[in-house]
């Protein structure tokens, strides 16, 4: 007597595409794929870009997409940048969602299946969602609580809005705390060559968008590295100063010609509260007397803001960076 063939499930077709760059990250990119397999959403494709990586990376890419259909690899030969990395996995996006999550960092488990979910219902152009920041604590990185300009942006939930009704919005600039519709990001592209190549990206996206939406759900746990190898860890160092108050300028920039002053303020105020007094003790000791005066450049811009007038920066947020 034969004995029936059960054949295989067929996995559900996806419908949102996970884009994951990566570069000399081998010691943290396994716990990065293995968030993606442990997503109570299965229905995911996750394009991996190993950003032409000196380590082992590539390999666990390599190997990640031997053992699950659900992952592609995209290899540089010569390191592109993070931005060329997520423009060339977004020209290979076919799904009807699309975010992003760097290779060094973790989603958590029902991260896919509530923003999904959040824009299935809505119809709005992208989701933002809040996210933790993990340190080492000597023995094993350690997610921290929700900080209060991410609970500012995210919390309580607001379904359909703008930046205009929301301008607390603007403080979630990072790209891996969203997802969004796949057409929405249709001329929408990173800058290449930069650091902190998302801040621009962000305040566009709320700046364009038709309706977005904000969710407290923390989706995202963030690696400080502890080496302190990480771009947002080198800011004592004058070309990444550079990249990054180019980027403030130009989120700012953004927000000022949609007409969003509200939102300049909350960007203001953030800025002068949390970005600024860490530059300030760089400056005072740095070497270079070109780092100081380009600190300066920046705040008399500032200043010279029909906005800043507004401004008024809360000194307790500055203790939040503490943790």
């Amino acid at each position: 007597m034969s004995v029936p063939i059960t054949p295989a499930p067929i996995p559900a077709a996806p419908i949102v595409t996970m884009i994951v760059p990566g570069r000399d990250i081998a010691a943290f990119v396994p716990a990065a794929l293995d968030s993606l397999r442990a997503q109570t959403l299965p229905s995911w494709r996750a394009i991996l870009v190993d950003d032409g990586s000196g380590d082992g990376t590539g390999g666990i890419f390599d190997h990640a997409a031997r053992t699950d259909p659900r992952f592609m690899v995209v290899h540089h030969a010569e390191p592109r940048g993070l931005g060329a990395a997520r423009n060339a996995a977004l020209e290979l996006v076919d799904t009807p969602y699309l975010g992003f999550l760097d290779g060094d960092d973790e989603l958590t488990p029902n991260a896919l299946a509530r923003l999904t979910g959040t824009l299935q219902l809505t119809g709005s152009d992208f989701v933002a969602a809040a996210y933790l920041r993990s340190r080492w604590d000597g023995t094993r990185y350690v997610p921290g609580r929700v900080q209060p300009w991410v609970a500012a942006a995210t919390d309580p939930q607001r379904l359909g809005t703008t930046i205009f009704a929301h301008p607390a919005a603007s403080a979630n600039i990072v790209a891996w705390s969203k997802l969004s519709r796949t057409g929405f990001w249709s001329g929408l592209r990173f800058a290449e060559g930069v650091a902190y190549e998302d801040q621009i990206v962000a305040q566009t996206m709320y700046t364009s968008a038709r309706a977005f939406d904000v969710i407290p759900d923390a989706v995202v746990r963030w690696r400080l590295r502890a080496d302190g190898s990480s771009i947002t860890q080198g800011k004592d160092r004058l070309p990444v100063l550079r990249d990054y108050l180019a980027a403030l300028r130009g989120g700012i920039g953004v927000l000022h010609a949609a007409g969003a002053a509200d939102a300049v303020v909350a960007r203001l105020d953030l800025i002068l509260a949390m970005d600024v007094p860490p530059l300030e003790r760089i400056a005072a000791e740095h070497p270079d007397p070109a780092y100081r005066a380009t600190l300066d450049a920046f705040l008399d811009e500032l200043r010279a803001l029909p906005e800043f007038a507004r401004a008024s920066p809360d000194p307790a947020l500055a203790a939040a960076l503490a943790w």
